[in-house]
């Protein structure tokens, strides 16, 4: 026991622990950490060169501050002096946690992203096995349907041509001209019949005025050589298969163009579902193990960052009970020298 710890023993309240000494004395010489993984950093914690003496003794680290009490003097330099050569000595371990940290937040940021892919391809997947073909399709009534209406459509153009025989030299391509004119209104988007709502006197006389003229001119030309009641006959069967057989046709030229759509989403379902289905789950399995491997080398990290960690903040708890004890002897120094004064 020195001179100054006789003198300061009565402010004392209690004494430092002995095991808080021994604390002490691993701050001066750090032992090099060992390299886990290959990523991490490799450094040793040296004792800087110009390290002040009193602070590799307790007992001088006391004396310094029982001088500093007993002089009045700001202690704060003697406190930058040993936060300074702590910072020295925690350099290596913040860069170290920082690195480790960042290829943690690496791996994290890769597992996201695949976990990510592994569920979109499952969600594909499902959604693709789940999916039914669609069976809702009449082919064969609808061929069916489009070959009657082309027979009704062919069997009006011969009717008009037989009438046309006896009136004209050359009746074929007058046959075919109104034929074509009579089947005007094929080319409308919209027929009256099926949208009557949206009717007026032009959709009207755009939808009947040609059928009918091309039937009246039937009608004419069938009074010069077949009685009254026949050439009516012509031309209200005339008229009506121009206005039905036409749109017919048509119609079901349109539900086939549907049904062979449908035909082909289920044979392209039917192709994704054998093949395509496999490969997603191959791609899974492999996104999978990549994933596994991530998982792998963040495990290989964390003990690593632990370590750094705990001798970081081994390192500052250290600093703070060396600016504590410095403290400690400082006031307890001032304080003896007031009561001395007083």
């Amino acid at each position: 026991m020195n001179l100054f710890d006789k003198i300061l023993k009565p402010f004392r309240k209690k004494e430092l622990p002995e095991t808080q000494s021994e604390e002490l004395k691993p701050v001066i010489s750090q032992a090099p950490l060992e390299e886990t993984n290959k990523d991490t950093l490799h450094f040793v914690q040296e004792t800087p060169q110009n390290t002040p003496s009193w602070l590799l003794d307790e007992n001088q680290l006391r004396d310094e501050g029982v001088l500093y009490g007993l002089s009045d003097a700001n202690p704060e330099e003697k406190i930058i002096i040993i936060r300074s050569h702590f910072t020295q000595q925690t350099a290596d371990l913040e860069k170290q946690k920082e690195h480790l940290g960042n290829k943690i937040k690496e791996i994290n940021l890769f597992i996201e992203e695949k976990e990510k892919s592994i569920d979109e391809l499952k969600n594909k997947t499902q959604n693709i096995e789940e999916k039914q073909a669609n069976t809702h399709t009449q082919v064969l009534r609808t061929g069916i349907g489009l070959l009657l209406s082309l027979g009704m459509c062919v069997s009006n153009y011969f009717l008009i041509q037989e009438v046309f025989v006896s009136s004209f030299t050359n009746s074929q391509p007058v046959a075919v001209g109104l034929f074509l004119a009579g089947l005007f209104n094929l080319f409308g988007k919209t027929s009256l019949f099926h949208e009557p709502s949206n009717s007026s006197w032009q959709k009207i006389l755009e939808e009947v005025g040609m059928p009918l003229a091309a039937s009246f001119f039937v009608f004419v030309v069938a009074l010069q050589n077949r009685p009254m009641l026949i050439a009516f006959a012509i031309f209200i069967f005339v008229f009506f298969l121009f206005l039905f057989a036409g749109k017919l046709f048509l119609s079901n030229l349109t539900l086939l163009s549907n049904d062979w759509v449908i035909i082909s989403e289920n044979k392209q379902l039917k192709h994704d579902k054998k093949r395509q289905v496999e490969d997603w789950k191959k791609e899974i399995e492999k996104l999978q193990t990549s994933l596994d491997n991530l998982r792998a080398d963040k495990w290989q990290i964390l003990p690593d960052l632990n370590k750094t960690e705990a001798a970081l903040n081994r390192l500052n708890a250290q600093c703070s009970m060396l600016i504590n004890l410095f403290e400690s002897e400082y006031n307890l120094a001032k304080n003896y020298r007031l009561s001395i004064s007083s």
